[in-house]
């Protein structure tokens, strides 16, 4: 269940997500801070960032540095929560943290609320 309304709605989620990891270890994120650390190209970024801005998710000022909207946040936040625990959790069964990375990304766009904070009452 992804809670972006849009046919690609798991890669904009990765895209919140990652302009929020970004953003705290960069003093300004820009499209080509975001394709670096996706490793995409630089054109696939700034159709990705049209769509954000167009439903509302991102700002991105005259300079281009890209900043999550109250919404584009709480977006960005659910989702990095879902991918921290989740990639502990993980790593605490046993899996290795690059799987565990990989696997947890897969599972906190798909993952409903209920299941998800079941298991994060379970493991806290």
């Amino acid at each position: 269940m992804s809670y972006i309304e849009h046919k690609s709605s798991e890669s904009m989620e990765d895209y919140l997500e990652t302009i929020l990891i970004l953003s705290g270890r960069l003093p300004v994120v820009r499209s080509v801070d975001i394709a670096n650390e996706l490793n995409y190209k630089k054109s696939s970024i700034s159709v990705a960032m049209k769509h954000l801005r167009e439903l509302e998710y991102i700002s991105v000022s005259p300079q281009g540095y890209i900043t999550l909207t109250k919404k584009g946040r709480e977006i960005a936040d659910m989702i990095y929560e879902r991918h921290r625990l989740l990639t502990d959790w993980l790593i605490r069964l046993g899996v290795s943290p690059e799987v565990a990375a990989k696997d947890a990304c897969r599972i906190e766009h798909d993952i409903s609320p209920e299941s998800f904070a079941a298991i994060k009452r379970h493991i806290q």
